[in-house]
């Protein structure tokens, strides 16, 4: 398999930044670049965020779940917000120290879990557990 070129860095920044809110926009983006999946955007100093992770800090859970449903990486920030505790309690299991990790821009795990409302009730009791 041949090298692909990388994605356009403007592209990846507009797409994250659209995924915090505007689903429309995602949509055709990703129609139109279905590599923006997963495409992650450096906000600095490390501050790495997807499309996916967008969504999740901002309880937009009908763009989580299109990103999902596409094949997106759900990581342990987004299950939180989708309400997955089965999900969240096993990286925890496998991985203790998860439960304080930070998503981007430093949000917590536990604000990930409550910005799902009622559906990340269980998480979120797990995590205060």
């Amino acid at each position: 398999m041949g090298k692909k070129s990388a994605l356009a860095a403007d592209m990846v920044c507009e797409f994250v930044n659209e995924a915090h809110g505007n689903f429309e926009r995602v949509k055709a983006m990703l129609e139109q670049e279905p590599g923006l999946l997963n495409a992650a955007w450096d906000w600095g100093g490390g501050d790495w965020e997807t499309g996916l992770g967008a969504a999740a800090h901002m309880g937009r859970k009908d763009i989580a779940l299109y990103l999902v449903e596409r094949g997106a990486r759900l990581d342990i920030f987004a299950a939180a917000m989708l309400g997955r505790a089965e999900v969240v309690q096993a990286i925890i299991a496998a991985q203790p120290e998860a439960r304080n990790a930070l998503g981007p821009h430093g949000i917590s795990l536990l604000t990930h879990a409550k910005k799902g409302g009622k559906e990340a009730a269980a998480v979120v009791k797990l995590l205060q557990a």
